[in-house]
């Protein structure tokens, strides 16, 4: 039954993406036909309805950051003379390559003011970093396409591609000349465009995680390496910190490092404050003592004060590199309560892969691998699996000095994930994770994560 669902839902959501690729507006014939290149539009003339010559295009602008899937073209910024004059939308009616005509011979003066939510295309946009979120990458706008739609002119997509760009750079004939076959769809990009807008923050953070949203934290990890410093934390602003930090997680050590130094304290303290107890850790032991010091200080208190006690102890060792997040329960329990608990701590997911069984007195009875869990009736309580697993010997744990070379090798002796740390009472301190033993041993290799149960 349970199998059954996975598959149904696995289909529903390739059936959902490919229906929404398919609603891309690029996809249409007659929207790839009638593509108008940007680039090619920077300079052109702009003529009244009697074909008299009005200006010159300075600019596009558009209100990137709204309610719409494709951003609607707001007006033109033109020079006329020596002063540059901003038209309207509705007083536009045709946009091709190369020209733009309007409807009337009457021109409004008046200067160009931002209005929330607006963009300069070629000055904000044109040029600079976004994110592909279908090819999981960061890269360039060498040109954007506009197209009518819906009654008007709205940015259908951009173009990332090196012809692209070299178009750029020749004749004038050239560059009004779109491609439509290396168009990508504006709904699969999230542009960076930080002077773009004094518009409220959730309207960009909305229009932005529309296509974000679709990242896994690793993935999200290889944008924020590969951005600039400005895009990186104007990213990072449109993240909730939550989601921001499992990225975080699979950073390498020395992008991560940077990251924190660059962003504001008090954004960096929120960050690694949503990390996981171990990877916050590492992330604190990177940055000098003063720097380190500067973010505890603005974190919760009783966080700062669990992260300093791991701080305490020494760097390659099993109470170094351990997790705090361990999941306990007791012999009357049932396997349907500690399931309970289980789904509780979701958001955990990737640090627990066993339930540790303490007595009345809090001391280590048995560790109880999720698997076990998994298979066991809802009624059978915690003792009874307790008794089972007692013929295969107690479990193998670690003390907090112990080297993470021991860990190593009791892992591979025992053949688990993970290994709880106990103090001399015998009473649980952390869960050392395999991947964490494999991050201290081959720090050249990067962050290595295996999958956990839950995941």
């Amino acid at each position: 039954m349970a199998t059954n669902t996975l598959f149904m839902t696995t289909s529903a959501r390739l059936r959902n993406r490919r229906v929404h690729l398919e609603r891309r507006a690029t996809a249409s014939k007659a929207v790839r036909a009638s593509l108008v290149s940007l680039a090619g539009l920077i300079g052109c003339l702009v003529t009244n309805q009697a074909g008299e010559e009005v200006g010159r295009v300075v600019d596009v602008v558009a209100r990137l950051y709204g309610t719409d899937p494709y951003p609607p073209v707001t007006g033109l910024v033109i020079r006329i003379g020596r002063r540059r004059a901003f038209l309207t939308a509705d007083t536009i009616d045709q946009v091709r390559s190369g020209r733009v005509r309007l409807r009337t011979a009457r021109v409004d003066l008046r200067e160009y003011e931002r209005r929330p939510g607006e963009v300069l295309l070629a000055r904000d946009v044109l040029d600079h970093q976004l994110v592909d979120v279908d090819g999981v990458q960061v890269t360039r706008a060498a040109d954007l396409y506009l197209a009518p739609l819906a009654d008007r002119v709205v940015l259908v997509g951009v173009d990332v591609s090196l012809p692209t760009l070299l178009r750029r750079l020749g004749p004038r004939r050239w560059q009004a000349r779109p491609t439509p076959e290396r168009v990508l769809d504006w709904q699969a990009v999230a542009p960076f465009a930080e002077h773009a807008t004094d518009g409220p923050a959730e309207v960009r953070l909305r229009a932005s995680r529309s296509a974000l949203h679709r990242l896994r934290p690793a993935d999200l990890a290889d944008v924020l390496e590969d951005l600039g410093r400005t895009e990186r934390q104007q990213l990072l602003g449109w993240l909730e910190p939550a989601r921001a930090a499992d990225a975080l997680e699979e950073m390498e050590p020395a992008e991560l490092e940077n990251l924190l130094r660059e962003a504001p304290p008090e954004h960096a303290a929120r960050l690694v404050d949503e990390m996981e107890p171990d990877e916050a850790v590492d992330a604190l032991r990177d940055l000098q003592p003063a720097e380190r010091e500067t973010l505890l200080a603005r974190m919760p208190q009783a966080e700062a004060a669990e992260l300093r006690g791991l701080l305490a102890h020494r760097e390659g060792t099993a109470g170094g590199a351990m997790t705090t997040v361990v999941v306990t329960a007791r012999r009357e329990e049932t396997v349907g309560q500690v399931r309970a608990v289980l789904a509780g701590q979701a958001e955990h997911r990737t640090e627990i892969d066993a339930v540790a069984v303490l007595d009345d007195n809090g001391r280590l009875v048995a560790d109880i691998a999720l698997f076990d869990l998994a298979v066991a009736e809802d009624t059978t309580t915690v003792g009874e699996l307790t008794d089972w697993l007692a013929q295969f010997g107690p479990p193998v744990t670690l003390v907090p000095q112990a080297r993470i070379a021991e860990a190593a090798a009791l892992l591979v002796a025992a053949r688990v994930s993970s290994l709880l740390v106990i103090d001399a009472d015998h009473r649980p301190l952390g869960r050392i994770l395999a991947d964490d033993v494999l991050d201290t041993l081959l720090p050249e290799r990067g962050r290595l994560h295996f999958r956990r149960f839950l995941q």
